[in-house]
């Protein structure tokens, strides 16, 4: 345990909530992954195929931690677990949040084409993202780390304006 305590740099044990929901995450996201692709497989094959899911998604979040591990400043390893989620957290919310806004626009498949529909969902569930990732990265103490990444972000999108100083 000191090992792994050392490894992602933590010194509190409360630290260790972050690891354990990104371990608990990445098991029911194989888990969902593999009811999806295999949904008429039995219990045992289910459960085989989402433990070999789990093994891949953390080798490739490893991979992932180990690319931006210069590439964003953080005080601590464990705080890029703590952004992951926020990550997770934040892509997961806007749709369900932007989907009850579509419908309350009456915007449907029915009455407009597939791409206008889609495009519109988009951009929609990215308004509502731009939003969730501040504030979710604000209730996991990170807001920082956010709102710059959120001005990057406006910036490619052309909306640096908002950001700069006026001098």
């Amino acid at each position: 345990m000191q090992q792994f305590k050392n490894r992602w740099q933590i010194e509190k044990n409360w630290q260790l909530i972050f690891p354990l929901i990104g371990i608990i995450g990445l098991v029911f996201s194989s888990f969902r992954l593999t009811k999806l692709i295999f949904a008429d497989a039995n219990i045992i094959l289910l459960t085989s195929l989402s433990l070999f899911f789990t093994f891949l998604l953390i080798k490739i979040c490893l991979f992932i931690f180990k690319k931006l591990e210069n590439k964003w400043m953080v005080d601590y390893r464990w705080e890029m677990i703590r952004i992951f989620i926020v990550f997770a957290i934040t892509g997961s919310s806007s749709v369900f949040v932007g989907r009850p806004i579509i419908k309350l626009l009456g915007i449907n498949q029915e009455n407009l084409p597939a791409i206008v529909y889609w495009v519109l969902f988009i951009l929609i569930s990215l308004f509502f993202y731009q939003l969730l990732l501040v504030f979710f990265g604000w209730l996991f103490g990170q807001f920082q780390f956010f709102w710059n990444f959120e001005k990057k972000m406006l910036r490619r999108f052309g909306l640096g304006f908002l950001f700069d100083k006026k001098s």
